[in-house]
């Protein structure tokens, strides 16, 4: 195994840098430029363990030299040293790093699972009636469907691209799982490849994608039909025991939201959680940066029903959601560590599925889409009025027309209530008038 770690580093040392370090993804496919010397007294480390290394960029500029957002965020202070054996670094060299002065984070890559829901395969019949009525969204659709402007990324599994419901729904797709070097007996399909087509193989995206954006040739149609959609694969599929959770390398899923950030994204759907370990929080460096360039990112608040914190949906800023049943009282599998802003359906939601097929869904991975694909309406409203919303007016929007289900504001379990779309635009219109 080549041990890839990440080191941030403070803004003094930037002019000790070395030149010209390539980005780590680009120098997995291209080895034409090799730096192979980071800082004096990290190499020195490096050296008395008699281990050689690659210098390489965690995140790569968007346009060529770093922008203020993305120096803002340090994203360019970010480094991913890889091994040049095979082996671990040993612990006490990993010490001697951190604590050097100019060293503000060293981290080993965390290969971070999330639950997946059970999906079961079946007939339109099985389905419970269109949960959009729930949340108003007829309603919704009477201003708008969406524009194939807005795009939609979503981080998870991948997609089932001939899916006729997907069909030509989806204009950019990326693959960010490797795990090459890790123990891969217990995953499922293509694990190695960082080249690959992001297809889905277990259907936990494609499930995702349709609620957001299918067509309705079978399933009810998504809740922003008309948008686009961006798949991005930041999650694979591991055997665990008798159940199936997906597993992603945490810094890969940061730069899957860089990618979707620096493509066009207008919203990102990540209907996955990591938990904390450790020292920094996950993802915090990137959704700060996606932030500050107005993508809005909604996340599953998680699914064991306790007050654990998953991320990124427990990040500031971060629309972190809930799940309800059929009868809209919040089920007992949502997670509320996270500060969850509203709740959505999420019990029974049937959707596209593997082999062009269909499927029904519970959990707050259901749920996150739903929120997602209303942002995405929100978005198109405003952009055919020659308008763009900010996450502040989204929140606000969220805040003052969802439905309480409690006599608080603001409940730990339910966020500010049940998605109402029909009051969201009527506040939209508003706003925008």
């Amino acid at each position: 195994m080549k041990e890839h770690i990440v080191i941030k580093v403070v803004p003094d040392v930037q002019s000790q840098l070395p030149a010209r370090i390539p980005y780590w993804l680009d120098f997995i496919n291209d080895k034409t430029t090799v730096v192979e010397r980071f800082l004096p007294d990290v190499d020195r480390i490096f050296d008395a363990v008699n281990f050689r290394f690659w210098v390489t960029r965690e995140y790569k500029p968007h346009a060529g030299e770093w922008s203020a957002d993305e120096r803002n965020a340090n994203l360019h202070l970010t480094f991913r040293i890889i091994l040049q054996q095979d082996g671990r670094l040993p612990d006490t060299a990993i010490q001697q790093i951190e604590h050097l002065p100019f060293i503000s984070e060293v981290r080993m890559l965390l290969l971070g699972t999330t639950e997946f829901p059970g999906e079961v395969s079946g007939a339109m019949t099985m389905a419970v009636s269109d949960p959009g009525e729930m949340i108003y969204l007829p309603y919704a659709k009477e201003w708008t469907k969406g524009t194939r402007d807005i795009r939609v990324a979503v981080l998870d599994t991948g997609a089932n691209f001939n899916h006729p419901e997907l069909e030509d729904k989806i204009v950019l797709r990326k693959n960010f799982v490797d795990l090459q070097g890790l123990d891969t007996s217990s995953f499922i399909g293509d694990v190695l490849n960082i080249n690959a087509m992001p297809e889905d193989q277990v259907g936990h995206g494609t499930h995702v994608s349709g609620i957001i954006a299918a067509k309705g040739l079978k399933m009810n149609e998504g809740v922003c039909p008309s948008c686009s959609l961006m798949v991005v694969r930041v999650l694979a599929a591991m055997r665990s025991g008798n159940r199936v959770v997906g597993a992603g390398i945490v810094d890969n899923i940061n730069n899957g939201i860089k990618w979707a950030v620096d493509h066009g994204a207008d919203v990102i759907n990540m209907s996955l959680g990591i938990k904390h370990s450790g020292g920094g929080l996950p993802h915090e460096d990137i959704v700060k940066y996606a932030l500050s360039k107005n993508v809005t990112i909604v996340a599953a608040s998680g699914n064991d029903g306790t007050d654990e914190k998953y991320y990124p949906g427990a990040l500031d800023g971060v629309f972190a959601v809930g799940a309800v049943d059929n009868s809209g009282e919040v089920t007992g599998f949502t997670s509320y560590g996270a500060n969850i802003t509203v709740v959505a359906p999420g019990s029974n939601i049937y959707s596209s599925y593997l082999n062009n097929g269909y499927a029904l869904s519970s959990g707050t991975s259901q749920a996150s889409p739903f929120v997602s694909g209303a942002i995405a309406l929100m978005k198109s409203y405003a952009a055919e009025k020659g308008r763009k919303l900010s996450n502040t007016d989204i929140n606000y929007i969220l805040r003052n027309t969802s439905d309480r289900l409690t006599s608080r504001v603001r409940d730990q379990r339910a966020g500010y209530g049940l998605l109402n779309l029909a009051d969201s635009f009527k506040l939209l219109n508003a706003i925008l008038s």
